[in-house]
């Protein structure tokens, strides 16, 4: 219960939705384990209150954890079929948190064995994009027929139109530079901060705001005054999406800085569909799957590199038609290719090849 939903069972458009309350607010390793815990326990309780009530076809789980495959296991003989949706790589979001020297370490053995689990237990894997699923084929030993790619990305009913610039957002600056998205040690937003330093030091011109929250948010915004960028610099929090979409309407350019890490080079980012939606020229560095998403959209600067980051968003800021030309191509290939409604039929092909259901 919470953002969202506050109702313990309601039924919205026939979906019949069980909640659970939150648990408190963490604050260390003990607290952590206890919410764990707690989360855990009462997806087991309301799995078992749906299993009585309504019935059960089909687990569907997405991670993390990799840790509910131990509730469908003992369900899986009665005919219940288990449906793991691939959402991320756990050892390798543990390395990318935590720093690549903790590789072969007893939580990332213990990692391995649990993504292990998960997909030997799966009867269906649903992969995000195609390096997931060669995680799903090559680490998971799972057959081809097991594997399906079904993409994320924005509705086309929600990016709809193109929203008009509010120029009132640019903060009496000529250009707005907007970031969106999670703000945890692996997304790179330091670094981006790092690249608003470089820029102020060569041009006054620019604002930045940075949209969305976790669990970075407060030492981004010490970050942020240690560089003296209090000015330059909004933390909007999280808001709601009419407010994302005035932000990104207005941007000039938008930044997704997602260093290069284990996890990073093999993860679609969803803020990098929005930005396309929404008919933006995109900055990022050079990871596999930025390149498979955004391709011809988008500046490519060398990973990890906050000046490159700056000069090429900067070139961008210098070059109007490029950001016309870049937005444009990003708006036609979210249109024709990776919208939500070119891959929600993907997942009902999926669901028929494992139910044998066919639909009307």
């Amino acid at each position: 219960m919470g953002e969202g939903g506050h109702e313990p069972y309601e039924v919205l458009n026939g979906i019949h939705i069980w909640r659970y309350p939150a648990p408190p607010e963490t604050s260390g390793f003990a607290s952590y384990v206890w919410e764990f815990l707690y989360c855990w326990l009462q997806t087991l309780r309301l799995t078992f209150t749906v299993l009585a009530r309504r019935g059960v076809d089909v687990i569907h789980t997405a991670n993390p954890p990799d840790t509910f495959w131990a509730i469908a296991l003992p369900l899986k003989p009665f005919g219940i079929k288990f449906v793991f949706d691939h959402h991320d790589l756990c050892p390798e979001l543990y390395l990318s948190r935590f720093g690549e020297a903790r590789a072969g370490s007893l939580p990332h053995r213990l990692l391995h064995l649990l993504e292990r689990m998960q997909f030997r237990c799966a009867d269906l894997v649903i992969s995000t994009n195609e390096s997931y699923r060669q995680v799903a084929l090559a680490r998971g030993h799972k057959r081809p027929n097991q594997v399906r790619v079904v993409r994320s990305g924005p509705s086309h009913q929600r990016f709809a139109v193109v929203r008009a610039p509010d120029p009132a957002l640019k903060r009496g600056k000529p250009f707005l530079v907007a970031y969106l998205g999670v703000m945890a040690p692996q997304d790179g937003v330091d670094h981006l901060l790092r690249a608003a330093k470089v820029l102020s030091e060569q041009r006054s011109d620019v604002a930045f705001t940075l949209i969305g929250s976790g669990d970075s948010f407060d030492e981004l915004q010490a970050l942020s005054l240690s560089l003296g960028l209090e000015t330059s610099c909004a933390f909007t929090g999280r808001v709601p999406d009419a407010e994302v979409e005035r932000v990104l309407a207005t941007a000039d350019v938008c930044v997704s800085p997602d260093p290069r890490n284990p996890l990073n080079d093999v993860s679609t980012m969803n803020k990098v569909l929005e930005y396309m939606a929404c008919a933006k020229p995109i900055v990022c560095f050079d990871l596999r799957e930025h390149r498979y998403s955004a391709r011809e959209g988008a500046l490519y600067a060398e990973p990890n590199r906050d000046e490159d980051l700056a000069a090429k968003i900067s070139q961008l800021l210098d070059d109007p038609d490029l950001c016309r030309r870049l937005g444009a191509y990003n708006r036609q290939r979210f249109l024709d290719e990776l919208a939500w409604e070119h891959n929600a039929g993907e997942l009902l092909n999926a669901y028929e090849g494992l139910c044998g259901t066919q639909r009307a």
